[in-house]
């Protein structure tokens, strides 16, 4: 199968320049990149955005530019136009992949042999349309959210909800979150018109979790330190 990685970052952050900010001597996009780079599977690389010391820190790891256009680099802006208008660009070079790894430059917390064995789940199960990584946090389950009412009072934000709902975390279902490092994407999916699940309908109704133990997106100064501390644990190369 012909599997190709998608590296996504825009320059108009609230965090200047975040995706290339310095951790340990590196940018921040290096170690989402090179953990791409180093995959098994990846044939061709790519990064789209619309900021030229995004592409050109992801040329220095072997990214292909795609310059995204600006209406698709606004913080309003959907990530599934930015992943079908690159997909486009690789369709009229004739490279249209049948997997697209999207991976995204805020996120440190990415290791090759993940994006392999996501990579190997989704070949052996074809009617896979996703395979995420994802972690457990029953800390911020839903049946523990509130919203806030017309009166000013709360209500629970799952509406609907029989019984009594235990106030110990250990004590509710298991509730995973998708984490913001990579994504594998089915592409016949991805062009079908289909939508699935919600907000990420792009990644269908068959998605697979991967369960990593956390997800750091670089959003804030203090996710930096955070960042820097978890490559000095699990960064190998």
């Amino acid at each position: 199968m012909k599997i190709t990685a998608l590296l996504t970052g825009r320059g108009n952050n609230t965090l200047k320049d975040k995706n290339v900010l310095d951790i340990l001597g590196k940018p921040v996009l290096y170690y989402p990149a090179h953990a791409g780079a180093k995959s098994r599977y990846i044939q061709d690389k790519y990064c789209s955005s619309d900021d030229e010391k995004i592409l050109r820190a992801a040329s220095d790891e072997g990214y292909e530019s795609i310059v995204r256009p600006k209406e698709l680099a606004l913080p309003t802006s959907q990530h599934v136009d930015c992943i079908m208008h690159a997909l486009d660009i690789m369709k009229q070079k004739g490279k249209l992949p049948e997997i697209l790894v999207v991976i995204l430059a805020n996120n440190v917390t990415i290791k090759s042999q993940w994006i392999d064995d996501c990579i190997k789940m989704m070949e052996d199960n074809p009617v896979v349309t996703a395979v995420v990584p994802t972690y457990i946090d029953n800390d911020h389950h839903p049946l523990r959210a509130k919203r806030l009412m017309e009166d000013g009072t709360l209500s629970m934000y799952e509406q609907g909800i029989e019984g009594k709902v235990s106030t110990n975390r250990q004590d509710l279902p298991v509730c995973y979150f998708l984490a913001h490092n990579f994504w594998v994407l089915n592409v016949e999916f991805l062009y079908s018109g289909k939508d699935g699940q919600q907000p990420w309908g792009f990644m269908g109704d068959k998605i697979l979790p991967y369960v990593i133990d956390e997800s750091i997106d670089i959003h804030h100064e203090i996710d930096l330190y955070i960042a820097k501390e978890w490559i000095k644990e699990n960064y190998t190369d």
